[in-house]
């Protein structure tokens, strides 16, 4: 069965893996979505044992991508990374592996190359992602993310990825990371049949950190029901996925926060 809500594992990250799997057990929540660092120090194969044993669904692995870089070399290590995210996903069955795709290499002023590594590493590993049957997600990040994390800024500059580069390929919606788009319902309507992964938490006014200051749904002004409504209306049955990268929700009670991640299917 579809999780109404599952829990991205950054959102407690005081907890190991294992700890995350046994408080979505304990608190209800049938989704879970690990990072990569957990993942690999509980072990990929002890990971899925568990996650299996306590019925929980992977909606997704985060993450993939990182592609630019300084030199061959450096491209070359992200894309052999990247298959091994590939090879970690399809071993927990994860819905999707969520892509991250990079910024700008160190030094670098150039952006058209920087994408252009980007489309060039995806389509590197889109053959072995298509093998696994895994799903490549396409997470556009917010413009203020471009010269460090993501070159990929807008569902459309997602979206016209997925067109190019076919099959295995769909988008990753974060809606802290979409919700200012003016081109945001005609860009989500396009996504019908493509939206692989729906994440959410809030957008606090102010903001005091651009990557760690994010609220827990409910606290901060994005009209979430909104967007979600929008992804429903464009074939999106996953729920929600909260991901909350905060340093004040870290510091907060873990099971107070699962108590909260819980509520986010009904209050997003």
């Amino acid at each position: 069965m579809t999780p109404a809500v599952s829990l991205n594992t950054a959102t407690v990250k005081q907890w190991t893996l294992a700890q995350c799997i046994e408080g979505c057990a304990r608190h209800g929540i049938p989704g879970i979505s690990p990072w990569r660092d957990v993942l690999q120090e509980m072990g990929v194969d002890a990971a899925a044992r568990r996650i299996r044993d306590a019925g929980l669904r992977v909606t997704g692995l985060c993450r993939g991508g990182m592609f630019p870089a300084a030199d061959a070399a450096g491209r070359a290590a992200a894309i052999e990374d990247n298959r091994r995210a590939i090879a970690e996903a399809a071993a927990l069955g994860a819905d999707c592996l969520v892509m991250v795709c990079g910024g700008l290499p160190p030094g670098s002023k150039d952006l058209p190359g920087a994408r252009a590594m980007v489309r060039e590493g995806l389509e590197a590993i889109l053959p072995e992602a298509r093998a696994a049957g895994v799903t490549l997600a396409l997470e556009p990040l917010h413009p203020m993310t471009c010269a460090d994390r993501s070159v990929l800024s807008t569902l459309k500059q997602a979206l016209d990825l997925c067109d190019a580069l076919g099959d295995g390929v769909g988008v990753a919606v974060d809606v802290y990371h979409v919700w200012w788009d003016p081109e945001l319902a005609a860009q989500m309507a396009r996504a019908k049949g493509r939206i692989a992964a729906f994440h959410v938490c809030d957008w606090k006014v102010p903001t005091t950190d651009l990557v760690f200051d994010r609220g827990m749904p409910g606290e901060g002004v994005i009209d979430i029901p909104a967007i979600r409504a929008m992804a429903e209306a464009a074939g999106w049955r996953g729920g929600v996925e909260v991901e909350v990268l905060s340093r004040a929700v870290w510091a907060m009670d873990p099971e107070e926060v699962l108590k909260r991640v819980k509520a986010a299917g009904a209050l997003c």
